[in-house]
């Protein structure tokens, strides 16, 4: 994840609580991609460090564990630079110019100048952090899948110009399969996808009256406009926040109460936020039992774990392209 602030209950549904749960089942990388903050916040960088931080404690208390994972940072590991320049020589302009999301986000952020090498070549820098573990796995919901391909496509053009030094042995870059992880819809508080861009926001580090505020601001079903109206539990974004987080008995009695028109708007809220506040509050306590010192220990360790492996990589690497790495590097 970028660090471009705290993280919201969108990262957390989307993406960490599985990783949470695939670090009990593989051998797990989870990094704080600093490099690829640059792509889009070169202008200002002074917000990265401090981001950082914020973002790892995140990762913490969201349940991520330091003996069962490695945690790290895009920027402290070195191979993270030398491979994608390696990648880079061989990637087709064309390829880069057709992800899907190059346009997209030169539109969204239309105030920043996008027409950067760097930003053109995120997905080359991507691709490196994927290949520099030789990964058999990436673990991305359905709308992702686009960035796995490059990766897959780079790999594939590599080996077929790098064959290992050992002919027995396995490419050098093998081409990891998509691990498709549930990223239920989860709306923000103005009914579009929850984002940091448009501040509609739950954050994870959000205490519960402020949880509360911003629940009771939040739209819903457009057919409600009194009290008496009955509504869709289908078309509202409450509604939606309740089928990921609310349990069975609740969601009834919002399908029930909201088509009858049993029961308002601010009371579903509040039982929504009942329900986000159940899950908030085991994150809240964990991360506050994390300091600061503890944090950058736990990531140097990841650090010099997260190179020692892409290092083995690398020295695969080197000796494919026939540019051997010099004695005692």
């Amino acid at each position: 994840m970028r660090p471009t602030g705290k993280l919201h209950l969108g990262n957390y549904m989307g993406a960490l609580a599985n990783w949470v749960k695939l670090q009990d089942q593989y051998e797990c990388y989870f990094f704080i991609a600093d490099l690829h903050a640059l792509t889009t916040d070169y202008a200002d960088t002074s917000g990265i460090a401090p981001n950082t931080m914020e973002v790892a404690l995140d990762f913490l208390g969201a349940g991520l564990d330091p003996e069962k994972c490695t945690i790290f940072v895009q920027s402290k590991v070195k191979e993270h630079y030398e491979l994608p320049l390696f990648l880079g020589m061989i990637t087709p302009l064309g390829w880069l110019e057709r992800v899907p999301s190059y346009k997209e986000m030169q539109d969204n952020l239309a105030t920043k100048d996008l027409t950067t090498y760097g930003f053109l070549g995120y997905p080359v820098l991507m691709a490196a952090d994927i290949l520099l573990y030789q990964p058999n796995f990436v673990p991305v919901g359905q709308d992702q899948q686009a960035h796995v391909e490059i990766t897959r496509e780079i790999a594939r053009r590599f080996n077929q110009f790098y064959k290992p030094a050992d002919p027995k042995a396995h490419e050098v870059l093998p081409e990891p399969k998509v691990l498709l992880t549930p990223s239920p819809k989860l709306p923000g508080t103005d009914g579009r996808k929850m984002s940091k861009s448009y501040g509609n926001t739950v954050m994870l580090t959000d205490p519960e009256p402020e949880v509360r505020k911003k629940l009771k601001s939040m739209v819903t079903d457009p057919a409600r406009v009194r009290r008496t109206d009955p509504g869709d539990p289908n078309k509202c974004p409450v509604g939606d926040l309740h089928k990921v987080f609310s349990s069975p008995e609740t969601l009834a009695k919002v399908y029930d109460g909201c088509r009858s028109a049993g029961i308002g708007c601010i009371e579903c809220k509040g039982w929504a936020a009942d329900a986000l506040v159940q899950v908030l509050a085991p994150i809240q306590e964990r991360r506050a039992g994390f300091t600061e010192a503890r944090v950058n220990e736990i990531l140097h360790s990841g650090n010099q774990r997260a190179s020692a492996r892409a290092g083995q990589t690398m020295r695969q690497v080197h000796a494919a392209m026939k540019m051997p790495m010099a004695a005692g590097e």
